[in-house]
């Protein structure tokens, strides 16, 4: 059997993997298997922050502030970043 405790499930763990998923989109972070930083693809990064969004309006009202502010700075630094990756800027490597 497993040790490994199985992560916690709420709308704050989920926002959070969304935006992994765009920083491996944007060529920000190594496969997880591999070590090795993937090659961006910008219109998927996109795409998820886009989704972001849309989590975003269709949950208005009904997050804790703590929950209202992490989506409100996710989607401001991730559009930054889609900004960056337009411009052709270079990756932003995160070290695990």
């Amino acid at each position: 059997m497993d040790n490994q405790e199985e992560p916690v499930v709420n709308f704050t763990t989920f926002i959070l993997q969304l935006a992994t998923t765009a920083a491996m989109h944007f060529g920000d972070l190594a496969d997880p298997e591999t070590g090795t930083p993937l090659e961006p693809n910008v219109p998927a990064a996109a795409h998820i922050i886009e989704l972001i969004a849309m989590l975003q309006q269709k949950t208005a009202g009904n997050l804790s502030q703590p929950e209202a502010k992490l989506i409100e700075d996710l989607l401001y630094e991730l559009r930054m970043r889609f900004v960056q990756a337009q411009q052709g800027d270079t990756r932003i490597i995160i070290e695990p």
